[in-house]
């Protein structure tokens, strides 16, 4: 399933080298809890070049969007701004997210492996060495690959777990992760299945609401799999300001529930991130200029 190494030679720069780093064990893993990351994924662990179709309201003529102005201008579509004419279409084959879902592909494109446009973004993306394609959280993405931490990804995205799983394998073979993920969990929101397994049976939740359920369910299930620790230590890093305030009030949630356990949410951005620890009766801030300082968060 893993698309092969290309011939090309790829540039040090390129590449992320573990030779010799020594393995790092849990903060608490002197008193029995583990560290568990949650990770949204584009803007966050990788930018790619999926795009957003907008349409016009009159001519119904397609416009295409980066993430990152999409998550910019979203709240404004078809309204104010550049993007006042617009609207978006929720169609999952011919809509405004199609790129976003797998495609039911027919005999020849399997005959030929045809890949879904997320494994062929990644393979985009980091075969490109002019392209600067890791996102402020990759570092902390790289350190919880590096460590076996238990990692969840939640994302808007609606395509099938396997398909989220496939673009990162080819991450590994690519040389860019030292080994597979620990994955605990992949929760692709915007998948109808992942949405009515989320308890979104008519299929109206925003993906904030979606993410929220998610985190609670990879706690849950981090408890399942790993046992009760009143040590354990959870952190979701993203980087959509409204996902941020769901995700703090599951944290809030949780950390009523788990009182003993330790929360943190952490909103990236460009040049920068501001972790979150989410206490008793209140939330810790701490905002941090370097990105590459995450690996130390949970």
């Amino acid at each position: 399933m893993v698309i092969g190494k290309k011939s090309r030679e790829v540039t040090k720069s390129q590449l992320e080298f573990s030779f010799g780093r020594p393995k790092e064990k849990d903060r608490n893993h002197h008193l029995g809890g583990k560290s568990f990351y949650f990770f949204d994924f584009d803007d966050n662990v990788v930018y790619l070049s999926t795009p957003i179709v907008l349409f016009h309201k009159k001519t119904n003529v397609e416009v295409f969007v980066g993430s990152g102005e999409f998550a910019q201008e979203n709240k404004r579509i078809g309204s104010s701004g550049p993007y006042a004419d617009y609207f978006l279409n929720f169609d999952d084959t011919s809509g405004s997210f199609r790129y976003f879902r797998d495609h039911n592909f027919g005999l020849l494109d399997k005959i030929v492996r045809k890949k879904q446009t997320f494994v062929q973004d990644v393979a985009k993306a980091i075969q490109n060495a002019e392209y600067d394609w890791k996102a402020p959280s990759w570092n902390c993405f790289y350190h919880a690959t590096f460590n076996h931490r238990p990692m969840s990804v939640i994302t808007a995205r609606g395509h099938d777990a396997s398909t989220i799983e496939e673009g990162v394998k080819l991450m590994v073979s690519e040389g860019h992760l030292p080994n597979h993920p620990n994955f605990l969990s992949i929760y692709p929101v915007s998948n109808n299945e992942v949405r009515i397994a989320l308890g979104d049976k008519e299929l109206k939740s925003s993906i904030a609401e979606l993410k929220r359920g998610a985190i609670r369910e990879s706690v849950e299930e981090a408890i399942r799999v790993y046992g009760y620790s009143p040590h354990h230590r959870f952190g979701m890093s993203d980087d959509d300001p409204h996902n941020v305030e769901l995700i703090m009030e599951e944290m809030k949630w949780l950390k009523r529930k788990y009182p003993e356990m330790s929360f943190f949410v952490i909103h990236t951005h460009k040049d920068h991130f501001v972790k979150n620890e989410v206490l008793q009766h209140r939330v810790k801030k701490e905002k941090r200029s370097q990105k590459f300082e995450q690996v130390a968060l949970i």
